[in-house]
């Protein structure tokens, strides 16, 4: 399951890497980070995702519902927190502007919707369970270290 992630993962080039004007950019990344409080008080647990499936999970610009700049093409856990794959794609005015960020090294935030279903305490509320809902590429994740680590395109 990780071999999977670690293999796609390979073909990126560094996160600086300038991409091209045409085609998908694909990314790779953390939306979550394992064990540390975030912005909002919440610390999420490994295992929260569970065995997520990222078919059908959109990818966001700055968390904006209307827009869905392209697909994450593999969501897992492993021992630093939920790395994902993502594709980007140009052919609407918010994936040409998230590309080139990207590819640029601008933007670099990763950040995830999520519904809760088990959580315990508060300041830091312990995030137990979770359905993820979206990942977006954002300015300024609430997870700090939620970053993109490679690009390729």
């Amino acid at each position: 399951m990780s071999g999977e992630v670690v293999l796609a993962t390979s073909r990126l080039r560094s996160k600086r890497t300038e991409g091209g004007a045409t085609g998908d950019l694909r990314f790779a990344g953390y939306a979550a980070i394992f064990d540390r409080v975030d912005r909002g008080g919440d610390v999420v647990r490994a295992g929260a995702f569970g065995d997520v499936a990222a078919a059908g999970v959109p990818l966001l610009w700055q968390h904006g519902p209307a827009s869905v700049i392209g697909v994450v093409e593999s969501a897992r856990e492993d021992a630093r927190g939920l790395r994902v794959i993502g594709r980007v794609s140009r052919a609407s005015a918010a994936g040409r502007e998230a590309a080139s960020a990207i590819a640029q090294g601008a933007v670099d935030g990763l950040s995830f919707g999520y519904r809760v279903k088990t959580a315990r305490g508060a300041r830091p509320r312990e995030l137990l369970a979770l359905e993820l809902v979206e990942v977006s590429v954002v300015t300024h994740p609430m997870q700090d270290l939620a970053r993109v680590v490679a690009v390729e395109g």
